[in-house]
């Protein structure tokens, strides 16, 4: 089951689409849940949510907000890559659900952005961490320590 979990053939490309979308992620968590990078906190952010109907707002606030921080810092070193794209995915598609009545562009606070994130997220979600992730190191140690078949 772990190597299913972590296991992955990606090679660099999934590092290539990990680091930057980490990033962007763990960066809008951190405006959610502390207020860094011009954010509202989640005072404010909390009210917000709850104003469109998220109710209670703080706790919306929190999830959303740890969803992506932590998820984001996860995808960036790789670690427990799969479960961390697929509950940043799961915030996304909640994030177009806000902005889908603004149509695509983000000019008109449309859903695009959520849309490449969420396609981000899945993407990682087949694919895996791939090479130079802490999902690979796990699954060499723990298949060094498994027990070997005899031939």
């Amino acid at each position: 089951m772990i190597n299913k979990i972590l296991s992955s053939n990606a090679g660099l490309s999934a590092l290539v689409l990990r680091v930057p979308l980490g990033l962007v992620l763990a960066a809008h968590g951190a405006q959610k849940l502390f207020g860094w990078f011009g954010g509202y906190g989640l005072e404010g952010t909390g009210k917000w949510m709850a104003s469109i109907g998220f109710e209670p707002g703080y706790l919306m606030a929190l999830m959303a907000g740890s969803a992506e921080f932590f998820g984001g810092l996860a995808l960036l070193i790789g670690l427990l890559t799969r479960p961390a794209a697929i509950v940043t995915a799961f915030t996304m598609i909640i994030a177009m659900s806000v902005h889908i009545g603004n149509g695509l562009f983000v000019t008109n606070k449309g859903y695009e952005f959520a849309l490449i994130l969420l396609a981000a997220c899945l993407s990682l979600v087949f694919q895996g961490a791939g090479k130079l992730s802490l999902d690979q190191l796990l699954v060499s140690k723990f298949n060094d320590k498994s027990p070997q078949k005899e031939t």
